[in-house]
């Protein structure tokens, strides 16, 4: 699971390069995802998550402990 949001779910999408003669072949879609730490204040200790560029502004807006909530709602130990 490397290229995925534990905050979004945000995963690679699958399609296909198209060259100018029109001959396909597949190729990923990867999100973008950056390793980003941040402190929890109600543990006292650092976090490290695995976040897409939206999953980044998603934690700016609500806030790192409702993050947090999410993420082990959705399964994921953190």
């Amino acid at each position: 699971m490397s290229a995925h949001c534990q905050l979004t779910g945000a995963a690679p999408g699958f399609g296909k390069n198209v060259s100018h003669s029109h001959r396909r072949s597949p190729r990923r879609f990867d999100p973008n995802v950056q390793r980003k730490r941040y402190w929890l204040p109600s543990e006292g200790r650092y976090v490290r998550l695995r976040l897409s560029a939206k999953g980044i502004k998603t934690v700016d807006t609500i806030g790192v402990e409702a993050a947090v909530a999410r993420i082990r709602a959705r399964g994921v130990k953190v």
